[in-house]
């Protein structure tokens, strides 16, 4: 079966009534987790992007106090979980704002909690984030960028 295109799943979602709506969005969420999520975070999430955002980091605090202690290799595991989770949260919001508040907790966490120096491959996952955060920092206005200056000072990330 060959997916329609966006511009006519678009038109053919116009021409339904709300009942036929309500039933194909109830389908669709039965399906995938993800998809759920995206649903709750859409109604019921999406009008207070600073509760939602707390609530990232809350679940990102509760992540990184699950970290283990000693063995580098499970704390690459669970750092990259940490990361899989946090990208799937900042997909479901899509504003550059939240990704960018998100993004500095998790790495001012990271560098308090996980020893950088012992794995390269720990060093260059923060590495990757610090780059996602300039990419981010050059999309929004200049003025916007100030707010964050201190958070990024600490992270050695140049304003």
């Amino acid at each position: 079966m060959k997916a329609a295109s966006l511009n006519e799943i678009r038109k053919q979602l116009s021409a339904l009534d709300s009942d036929a709506l309500e039933k194909i969005c109830l389908r669709l969420a039965r399906y995938k987790v993800e998809n759920k999520e995206l649903m709750t975070y859409l109604l019921f999430e999406a009008h207070d992007e600073q509760a939602y955002v707390s609530g990232i980091r809350s679940e990102l605090d509760a992540l990184f106090e699950t970290l283990p202690k000693g063995n580098v290799y499970y704390v690459k595991k669970s750092v990259r979980k940490i990361v899989r989770v946090m990208n799937k949260q900042i997909k479901y919001s899509g504003m550059h704002l939240t990704e960018l508040e998100v993004r500095i907790y998790f790495c001012l966490k990271m560098k308090a909690q996980v020893p950088l120096q012992e794995g390269t491959v720990l060093f260059n996952l923060y590495q990757q984030q610090l780059g996602k955060i300039e990419k981010i920092l050059s999309r929004i206005p200049e003025d916007l960028r100030f707010d964050y200056d201190r958070d990024l000072n600490k992270l050695g990330v140049n304003v």
